[in-house]
């Protein structure tokens, strides 16, 4: 049976495109410092609180509230519906998502989805985490024992603690493991930089050159207004705290692997780091920005989102996402102008890039005839990655979406490609224009 062709979005500049008006988002900060005090709901909140504000928009237009998070919030499982809540929103009747780091994505999509079948006409898509305040969990048993407690009284109360083991209240640390293969997302990226002989000098030379870009764009202001000011009980975080201005390749070369102490050629330098922070953009009808009097940053052209096999090569979503998101748009890989590539290892990026333009890989795994082709380094992520400013789960697939817009106008440019990998195998690519 021939493979089933994806349909191609229309090409035409006629039809009501959907539209994001503006994005924005809070500084990204290591996890545990600058934001380790503002709760992920609350942190959602003053973003979209701000990004509303700024383009003075009546809240009660907003029909909905869609938010991506990874890590979930406990005490608040829907964040979106919590953001709404607490912008007075209550007819907003909003709900979250979670496709791992391709939530931001997610996000967007599903208000693409929704404008375009009528549910809605504007839709505030986020994402938030908050590696900060992971929960904690606690063994199985302890729990259950925890609630027969709660029942029991006089004797029957002491005979129960009594079977509490001590190590039990140990609580359980936050892993960050596929619960399929049981093994972290760094050990799969150590086994793509093996199988695609992905040396370790030219890992380090992409994670220099992402610091580089991305402290240039900060100190040139061309970031500024993505970025927003974030209060927390120790005063206001203005700026992202992950970017280093220099990096030493002697001083890198020095680092330990982290993930295959022996042979291992991945480290905490070529790694995006544990990191808090939340991001949004508003979406809409083409025609709806313009009868609200806006001009949009762009508009989405197509996405894609893919699965495959996460015992082999897991991070290799990026490569399986992008053709069809291409195909999708009506485009070849020629046609698009700027790349935002999500940094969560430099081996995943280097490897990927590697597979685009791998014809075998393109034919036995995507059954496609012919490779994309290799992507002019020059274009891609040009005011710096994830590598430098962090990766906050499910907030990364907003900055790259509203940095990928903002550059290509500041260039007079047309046509971008977002795409990421995610845990669980699985990939994202999104295609974005403006006229």
């Amino acid at each position: 049976m021939p493979a089933k062709k994806p349909a191609a979005a229309p090409a035409a500049p006629d039809r009501d495109r959907i539209a994001i008006v503006a994005g924005l988002r809070t500084p990204f900060s290591r996890s545990w410092t600058d934001l380790n005090d503002v709760d992920p709901v609350e942190l959602s909140t003053q973003v979209a609180r701000e990004l509303l504000f700024r383009l003075e928009i009546d809240p009660k237009d907003v029909d909905q509230v869609v938010w991506g998070t990874v890590v979930s919030v406990t005490r608040s499982p829907n964040v979106a519906r919590e953001i709404a809540l607490n912008l007075g929103m209550y007819h907003a009747a909003g709900f979250s998502v979670s496709r791992a780091c391709a939530s931001g994505f997610q996000a967007v999509a599903s208000a693409a989805e929704m404008i375009t079948t009528g549910q809605a006409d504007v839709v505030l898509a986020g994402g938030v985490d908050v590696l900060s305040h992971a929960p904690v969990t606690y063994k199985k048993r302890l729990v259950d024992s925890l609630q027969k407690v709660q029942k029991a009284k006089g004797v029957a109360l002491l005979r129960e603690l009594a079977t509490i083991n001590p190590l039990d209240l140990l609580p359980t640390p936050p892993a960050l493991t596929e619960r399929y293969t049981g093994r972290t997302m760094g050990e799969h990226a150590e086994e793509m930089a093996q199988n695609f002989g992905i040396r370790r000098v030219d890992q380090e030379a992409l994670a220099i050159e992402s610091h580089r870009k991305a402290s240039a764009a900060l100190k040139s202001g061309v970031l500024a207004d993505e970025i927003m000011t974030v209060q927390t009980p120790k005063g206001p975080i203005s700026k992202d705290n992950l970017v280093r201005e220099d990096m030493d390749p002697a001083s890198l070369a020095k680092l330990r692997p982290v993930f295959d102490r022996k042979n291992g050629t991945i480290t905490a330098a070529t790694s995006s780091a544990l990191t808090d922070g939340a991001a949004c953009v508003l979406v809409m009808l083409e025609s709806k920005a313009k009868a609200l009097g806006y001009t949009p940053l762009g508009f989405v052209r197509s996405y894609a989102f893919t699965g495959q096999d996460p015992r082999e090569n897991m991070l290799l979503g990026n490569a399986y996402a992008s053709p069809v998101a291409l195909e999708r748009a009506g485009l070849q890989l020629a046609d698009i102008d700027l790349f935002e590539i999500h940094e969560a290892f430099a081996a995943q990026v280097l490897s990927n890039l590697k597979m685009l333009q791998d014809p075998e890989f393109f034919r036995t795994k995507l059954k496609r005839d012919t490779a994309l082709g290799a992507i002019d380094p020059a274009r891609i992520n040009v005011r710096g990655g994830s590598l430098a400013f962090g990766h906050p789960f499910a907030a990364t697939g907003l900055r790259l979406i509203t940095t990928l817009l903002r550059t290509l106008k500041d260039q007079d440019k047309r046509l971008g490609l977002a795409t990421a990998c995610a845990a669980g195998g699985m990939g994202t690519a999104m295609v974005l224009e403006r006229d």
